[in-house]
């Protein structure tokens, strides 16, 4: 992002999202008066779609006794598929899907409720499934009684009420993109080149390129959902200097994250080199994106499910406290895909550095602000934020969330221990409202780099997601509780 003598990007799309909801409510059939009593309702939401994809959540609410252990069946129409899936597993063959349950959400007691996530491919169209089994019996509406005949008076014409998000977090195993997915706020990016964001997550985490004779290698994970491989980063690029050209996204999306620079992208910087820092999380060696000024990485991400417009998002990122300047601006998250300042509300994206545009700032940061584009906003205005402080710890977790016409906020914390710290929470700065968001992602600059200048900032990058949807502060906890617990070192 760029002060008023430096101005940006271009007016901001629209994301189409598809919502699709459908309620079904079930009645088991009793082969006797001592059966158990059956019955369910499916809230199936698709939240996000995108060209040739989308994103889905799906809650279960059992009306009849208590279950230990679930299946829940339904057949596609038009032949969509899953891809990803998170708080259970599934099996496809065909048309025909079933999901079962995790290790931790299999007992549903009566009136209580388990849902899942998932992202999906399609083409042509994305009708909402039209009906559903869950153990076997059909979700129709109903409940039958554990004594006595069936009950004579029809279902209810009113389904029960939605069951929220989750206010606690989810168990330890989950990672930050499975935490969100559970608090109904899903990742359409995420980004990482230490660790998994997803605890089934096994692919690719970046790439490398060596200078011997500039071939690549992509670097992976040790274990599904665990640390990265950096002995294979080591083996690779011994005796030769190595540079990280892509990171990937592990939320499916395709979002992958490319060097703005020759043979990148596009654009007039370099690719970082890829040991300049090495850590440990959880014990095991890993290397951060490790940006000395003059690197920087983008996406065009507005067909793939990154929020455009006023629609609302949430994003985090772990960066490092000990490693800033004041060039412009060490940033990630929404930004222009014309990389160039196209006006208030172009940008939503994580700033952190020493930056202070608007005067007055208390002491000499690190800070964690907000990039609307025309402006590094420590709070819902020009004026310096009482209530902002500087991170200067190792490692530091830095929040943004924006519902995108009214409201959004910024929190930081030490990402070793402690709870995340509100910044500010509250209007939007004037101006700013609606959200003019184009959906493109950046990292390590800001938006308007990196065509045709060089970028000015410094900074660090461990992880990060961007998530659909505005994030419960709950949603938030938990993820800072995972991200101490990760043992960043």
């Amino acid at each position: 992002m760029r002060e008023n003598r430096f101005l940006r990007r271009r007016p901001a799309l629209v994301a189409a999202t598809a919502t699709a909801l459908l309620l079904v409510t079930a009645a088991a059939t009793q082969t006797s008066a001592s059966a158990a009593a059956a019955g369910c309702q499916v809230n199936y939401t698709v939240s996000s779609s995108w060209q040739g994809g989308f994103g889905a959540n799906v809650t279960i609410t059992n009306l009849g006794d208590p279950v230990d252990g679930w299946r829940l069946t339904w057949s596609y129409a038009a032949g969509q598929t899953i891809t990803q899936l998170w708080n259970g597993s599934y099996t496809q063959a065909g048309a025909q899907v079933t999901v079962t349950n995790a290790s931790y959400n299999g007992a549903i007691p009566t009136n209580g409720s388990a849902s899942f996530g998932f992202n999906g491919a399609w083409t042509g169209s994305n009708p909402a499934p039209t009906a559903f089994s869950l153990n076997g019996t059909t979700c129709t509406g109903g409940v039958n009684p554990t004594t006595g005949p069936p009950p004579t008076t029809p279902p209810p014409t009113t389904p029960p009420p939605t069951t929220p998000p989750p206010t606690t977090p989810p168990p330890a195993t989950s990672q930050p993109c499975d935490i969100y997915a559970a608090g109904g706020t899903a990742c359409i990016a995420a980004h990482s080149t230490t660790r998994a964001l997803y605890a089934a997550y096994n692919g690719s985490l970046y790439q490398v390129r060596r200078s011997s004779d500039n071939t690549t290698r992509n670097i992976g994970v040790l274990s599904p959902g665990g640390r990265a491989n950096a002995a294979s980063q080591d083996s690779f690029c011994a005796n030769t200097t190595c540079v990280i050209t892509i990171i990937f996204d592990q939320s499916g999306r395709g979002n992958n994250l490319g060097y703005q620079g020759a043979g990148g992208v596009g654009g007039a910087v370099q690719p970082a080199v890829a040991n300049k820092e090495s850590v440990t999380v959880g014990g095991d060696k890993v290397y951060s994106l490790y940006i000395p000024g003059k690197s920087s990485y983008w996406r065009d991400g507005h067909l793939t499910g990154v929020p455009t417009g006023a629609a609302p998002e949430g994003m985090y990122m772990v960066t490092s406290g000990t490693h800033v300047n004041s060039g412009c601006c060490f940033d990630y998250g929404n930004s222009e895909t014309t990389r160039r300042a196209d006006g208030a509300g172009a940008m939503d994206a994580i700033y952190f550095g020493t930056s202070c545009w608007f005067g007055g700032c208390s002491g000499s940061g690190p800070w964690v602000q907000a990039d609307l584009e025309y402006g590094l906003y420590p709070g819902g205005s020009s004026s310096w934020n009482s209530n902002q402080r500087a991170f200067t710890s190792k490692f530091v977790t830095a929040t943004l969330k924006n519902n995108g016409t009214s409201r959004f906020a910024i929190k930081g914390s030490n990402a070793q221990s402690g709870s995340l710290y509100t910044l500010y929470d509250g209007a939007l700065p004037r101006g700013y409202s609606p959200m003019r968001k184009q959906g493109a992602i950046i990292l390590g600059s800001g938006g308007d780099c990196c065509i045709d200048n060089t970028n000015q900032s410094v900074g660090t990058f461990y992880e990060g997601a961007m998530v659909a949807g505005y994030p419960s502060d709950a949603t938030e906890n938990a993820v800072q509780a995972n991200i101490t617990a990760a043992g960043y070192r």
